[in-house]
């Protein structure tokens, strides 16, 4: 008898302990709430990796805050449709992409003062710089292309047709980017050193891709789609794995040095996925936000999600699309351990 009871004293224990494990979650939780009083909507959120401040798109305006205190820097006008806002580090420039005005407007990284605009292709939403060849690219929804701006002369220098709508792109750093095209659900692969697209790779089941992360030590692209995060190989496109997350994503971050992916989605939760290696994902919490919280900044040195969101009006039952936000509520929600 005690030869059988003491495995299974062992396996209750083990058991108890994984149970225990599991219940502990991702460990990360809503810690504070930035308030920012100014109307308008909202889009996409930057953490400047090489300073404390936080970016926010807003409206016609970015909002500059400070990381830790929500407090305001200082703010960037004349940025009618504003999408995203990226950071050319080694220039000493930042930009944001201006949907609605079909340019980008640069300015001062240190003082915010404005240089100018750039005009781009049709609608650029989602912005980025590209450490490998020193640019800034932006992905043209109207125009279903990519508009290559070299900070140092301030034109654009390449437009690359990606045959559908960009949404998001992230690069290996080795010459090669990787674009989200939303209504073709697929990742579009562009050598940049050449401007064109050198491959297309399927994402099924996942559709209408938004959000995009890329972990280059793995060669691991991290695909938002609807309801699941599509984990898929930057060398070949094979789909690695399949993760369910929270419904409305529209941006995914990752944190390298913690190996979490955070998809945020807009029914009130951000989803953390733990690369536990590079073909394996687990989904280990639905962490509880607030309804709206759609779009994501990750910053790697704090270990912080920010999430911009806004109060909104009451929908009626059956009703489409998302739901009036009520003016003077617009907020990021900030998640941490």
């Amino acid at each position: 008898m005690k030869k059988i009871i003491l495995p299974l004293l062992l396996i209750g224990l083990f058991i108890h302990a994984l149970m225990s494990l599991n219940a502990q979650g991702s460990g990360y939780k809503v810690t504070k709430t930035f308030h920012i009083a100014s109307s308008g909507g909202w889009d996409y959120i930057s953490s400047d990796p090489e300073s404390n401040k936080l970016y926010v798109s807003h409206g016609t305006q970015v909002n500059i805050l400070d990381k830790k205190t929500g407090d305001s820097l200082g703010v960037i006008p004349n940025t009618t449709g504003v999408h995203g806002i990226a950071f050319a580090e080694h220039f000493g420039k930042g930009y944001t992409s201006n949907g609605r005005l079909n340019n980008v407007t640069v300015f001062d990284l240190k003082t915010a003062a404005v240089f100018g605009q750039i005009a781009t292709g049709e609608n650029p939403d989602a912005i980025f710089y590209n450490d490998y060849l020193k640019k800034i690219i932006t992905c043209n929804g109207g125009g279903q292309s990519l508009s290559v701006i070299d900070p140092a002369t301030g034109t654009v220098v390449a437009t690359i047709p990606v045959g559908g709508k960009p949404e998001t792109a992230v690069s290996d750093d080795k010459g090669k980017v990787f674009v989200n095209i939303e209504d073709k659900n697929e990742i579009a692969e562009v050598d940049i050193t050449t401007n064109a697209v050198i491959a297309r790779w399927p994402l099924a089941p996942g559709e209408r891709p938004t959000g995009l992360a890329i972990d280059r030590k793995t060669h691991r692209l991290f695909a938002g789609c609807n309801k699941m995060l599509i984990v898929m190989s930057s060398d070949d496109g094979k789909i690695v794995a399949n993760v369910a997350i929270g419904n409305g994503c529209d941006g995914v971050g990752f944190d390298s040095k913690r190996k979490l992916v955070f998809a945020s989605c807009g029914e009130g939760v951000v989803s953390v996925v733990e690369e536990v290696s590079a073909n394996e994902f687990k989904n280990i919490e639905n962490v509880p936000t607030k309804r709206g919280a759609r779009t994501i900044a990750v910053d790697e040195k704090l270990h912080a999600v920010y999430l911009p969101t806004a109060d909104s009006q009451p929908q009626a039952a059956g009703a489409q699309g998302r739901p009036q936000m009520i003016p003077g509520t617009f907020q990021i929600v900030v998640v941490e351990k």
